[in-house]
């Protein structure tokens, strides 16, 4: 019994380790997502950190600000949106096989 909780305990040292590890490599990817056919891109990394943002020149000068608003709000919710999936994905792989599957633990 003390074998089998020994190994457990490594296993789950080595996940937490993979864990953090991988929320560091996170910050370093990115996805980008756009509206308006492309006049407003956001990049988000794996942290859900808005890293730039893009607006074309055109939509810029025809001075509709509530068009650019709610293009500016639209690209960088479909940038969140990919980077929560992204970072789920990435850290699914870690956890993949150790948490068993609708066993809801926060932050996994």
């Amino acid at each position: 019994m003390k074998g089998n909780m020994a190994g457990m305990m490594k296993q789950i040292q080595k996940m937490q380790a993979e864990m953090q590890k991988t929320q560091s490599e996170l910050a370093n990817k990115t996805v980008t997502a756009e509206s308006g056919g492309g006049m407003v891109k956001a990049t988000c990394n794996g942290q859900k950190e808005i890293v730039s943002l893009e607006i074309d020149e055109e939509i810029a000068k025809s001075g509709d600000k509530e068009m650019m608003e709610d293009l500016i709000v639209a690209a960088v919710n479909k940038a969140l949106e990919a980077a929560g999936k992204m970072a789920e994905e990435e850290l699914g792989n870690v956890t993949k096989g150790m948490i068993p599957p609708g066993l809801n633990i926060p932050g996994f």
